[in-house]
């Protein structure tokens, strides 16, 4: 079982950046496809980037396509979120996921195809 632990979060302003890292534990990342996701109150978890095994594919949602970027370094059994040109409605708590899958978006989007999620951490984008 690997397990995840999220980083990073806090309070930004709009227009800022922020990185969030997600370290592993148990296993080694480079069998897994990796994902982010966010939660904003009152709302359903929603997809926001993807991540292939060796890294080298990505997948993203539209609100974030341009802005965000996933990484991952294998060595250091850890993925990356950089966020970009924030946006109050960015606002919301961001979890990290592991899957054995990988595929096209449709696939990546569903939280389904995940079997390991972290805790999460709280992303605020003050206007």
């Amino acid at each position: 079982q690997v397990q995840l632990g999220e980083s990073g979060g806090g309070l930004v302003q709009a227009g800022g950046s922020r990185r969030l890292s997600c370290a592993a534990s148990g296993r080694s990342l480079s069998s897994y496809s990796m994902g982010w996701f966010r939660q904003a109150p009152g709302k359903e978890r929603e997809f926001v980037a993807a991540i292939s095994w060796s890294g080298s594919t990505s997948l993203y949602a539209d609100s974030v396509k341009g802005r965000f970027t996933i990484s991952k370094d294998n060595a250091e059994n850890t993925v990356y979120l950089q966020m970009n040109s924030l946006k109050p409605e960015d606002t919301a708590a961001y979890s990290c996921a592991a899957s054995t899958r990988w595929g096209f978006i449709e696939t990546m989007q569903k939280t389904q195809t995940y079997f390991s999620w972290g805790q999460g951490t709280q992303v605020t984008v003050s206007s």
